[in-house]
């Protein structure tokens, strides 16, 4: 989930200055990394409010990932977009612009003040990989207590991705466990933490709620760990969100920079010191920031910095480490956003200011989006035992008949009703131009 890297690593200097010119040439050959509006896994028909957003990036796009085995309808695009950015492409704040980058999306804004300085898609849904992981920690910080312990389980060791290090009867208080989640990137403490806040589904309850709250309407988790998961989903902007949310809790915030803790064994394995793996570790003014990695999500981070009094975060979503390293790409829009104006093109909004993609915080009076309603959203079935993080769980929504309701699809029958109109309206053009063509 997290790149190899440790906090150790030598700084590269040349590439940080190459990153206007490299990443340049790297755009002209390399178009895999923009936003691709090609076909998602096979999904119901997608809610009528997605009209409002961008073609093509209401939901992550293809190829699926092989989690990703479920239907599962895009979420519902709010209109108007949150935080007033509606742009489908690059727009930014004054008139010089950011230098290029090789990702998907990207959003630069001030964590003070909120404005939005700069941005490339900001609300295009893609996978967030292990970046979701500071969703799990707002909800872990929120109703766990740090000096509670927790036991281990065979499950914890076995879960794909990368691992803090967890064994079956070690036992690790949930600070332990907060930090394995945040500095090694581990997927066995998110289960262990999922576990102890009442299993997955639960969690993912608590994790949808929490995004809600933030204003986070891009962001549909599938898994607590980040790994992918059907309907997973969170964009650029959400990840800003969820970063500046991280910040504003003092244990969150020491353990995104924090370098290294003692981390118990188990069995006959002794303890050792688990490293913080994030690049950007130790240059000045870093704040704290998380990457991740999957196939299918590619490389996502989000970041802060201060620097003269000013604080801004970075999110960079489905990018390549080549030829210029992530992290320097982030650290390149981050150099130009310190030297921007401070006026924004957007902003990024407080918690509670918006309602819920779902319409179920809509305020009174105002018309709820087209979608599902908000418990069934869930996508938590992916994470059975053996799949997604593998941690134990079923999905928590559910339809009338007792099927499982992954990701609030529409009702079998709107959805089936749709796909065939859509189907008649296709057969109907196609004998239209073959009549045209022999008259």
């Amino acid at each position: 989930m997290t790149t190899p890297a440790g906090p150790g690593s030598p700084r590269r200097p040349a590439a940080r200055l190459l990153v206007p010119v490299v990443v340049a040439l790297a755009l002209a050959g390399a178009a895999g990394t923009a936003p691709v509006a090609s076909a998602a896994p096979a999904a119901p028909a997608a809610p009528v409010a997605a009209a409002a957003g961008c073609p093509g990036q209401e939901v992550p796009p293809g190829p699926p990932a092989r989690e990703e085995t479920v239907p599962v309808a895009p979420l519902p695009v709010p209109s108007p977009p949150v935080g007033g950015l509606g742009g489908c492409g690059d727009t930014h704040a004054g008139p010089v612009p950011p230098p290029p980058v090789g990702v998907a999306s990207y959003v630069v804004a001030d964590l003070d003040s909120g404005a939005v300085l700069a941005a490339r898609a900001p609300h295009a849904r893609q996978r967030p990989a292990s970046t979701i992981k500071l969703l799990l920690a707002l909800v872990v910080d929120e109703r766990l207590p740090m000096d509670r312990v927790v036991v281990g389980t065979a499950e914890d060791a076995n879960v794909d991705g990368s691992r803090a290090g967890i064994g079956p009867g070690g036992r690790y208080t949930v600070d332990q466990l907060l930090h394995g989640l945040l500095l090694s990137s581990g997927n066995d403490a998110a289960n262990a933490l999922a576990r102890e806040l009442g299993g997955v589904p639960a969690t993912l309850a608590a994790m949808r709620d929490e995004a809600r709250r933030l204003g986070a309407l891009d962001t549909r988790p599938a898994t607590p760990a980040g790994l992918d998961g059907p309907g997973m989903s969170a964009s650029a902007y959400d990840l800003g969100l969820l970063l500046r949310a991280a910040l504003e809790r003092p244990r969150i915030a020491a353990a995104l920079t924090t370098r290294s803790i003692p981390f118990p064994g188990f069995a006959d394995k002794p303890g050792f010191l688990l490293g913080n793996d994030d690049r950007l570790l130790g240059a000045p003014g870093f704040l704290g920031g998380k990457n991740g990695f999957t196939d299918a999500a590619r490389h996502t981070f989000v970041g802060a910095m201060e620097r003269d009094g000013r604080r801004l975060v970075v999110a960079i979503v489905r990018g390549e480490p080549r030829p210029v390293l992530m992290v320097d790409q982030a650290r390149a829009l981050l150099d130009w956003g310190f030297g921007a104006p401070a006026t924004g093109i957007g902003t990024l909004v407080e918690p509670g200011t918006t309602g819920s993609a779902d319409g179920s915080d809509t305020p009174p009076g105002a018309a709820a989006p087209a979608g599902g309603a908000g418990g069934a959203d869930n996508a938590g079935g992916a994470a059975a035992s053996g799949d997604a993080d593998g941690a134990t769980g079923s999905t928590d929504g559910a339809t009338a008949t007792g099927t499982p309701d992954p990701a609030g699809a529409p009702p079998v029958p709107a959805a089936v009703l749709v796909g065939g109109v859509a189907a008649l309206a296709g057969v109907g053009a196609l004998v239209a131009a073959r009549l045209r063509r022999r008259r």
